[in-house]
């Protein structure tokens, strides 16, 4: 890939244009770089060949399935380069991590049910559930207050 930086006074904010004759990985890849660096307050995700920008608010859950990471909204779902602990520092003090492989972002929390093994089960306002991992429980039911 070519990279060309063009520096003129008359621009206040960068901005980046990719030319290109097709999305590919390598693109996609370089596109989330760039805005990710300069937008810590969004999430770009993959939405097929779109890059699709959402909010911490916008997400309910996150979690790696079959060694990708998986962003949950309210009604889709959508893959995401980043790793879980970006994710984590990404999104910050309103979601929590309930296991090795999902946080969860408490503001969507619909109820909390026990299960067998000392686990719970967490279900969210979405109808996503995931279990809480044992090593996580005592952080989780320290914000509950219980």
């Amino acid at each position: 890939m070519k990279v060309e930086i063009k520096v003129s006074e008359e621009i206040r904010e960068p901005y980046a244009i990719i030319y290109t004759d097709r999305i590919t990985a390598e693109i996609s890849q370089a596109a989330l770089l760039i805005e990710n660096e300069f937008s810590k307050d969004i999430i770009t995700v993959l939405d097929g060949e779109r890059i699709k920008v959402l909010r911490p608010e916008e997400i309910y859950m996150t979690r790696i399935e079959n060694e990708k990471t998986v962003v949950y909204a309210r009604t889709e779902k959508y893959n995401s380069n980043k790793r879980l602990y970006e994710m984590e520092s990404i999104l910050g003090s309103g979601f929590m991590r309930i296991s090795k492989s999902v946080l969860v972002n408490l503001k969507y929390l619909e109820c909390v049910e026990p299960s067998l093994g000392g686990v719970m089960l967490l279900v969210l306002k979405n109808g996503c559930k995931d279990y809480i991992s044992r090593k996580y429980l005592p952080a989780f039911k320290k914000y509950l207050g219980i």
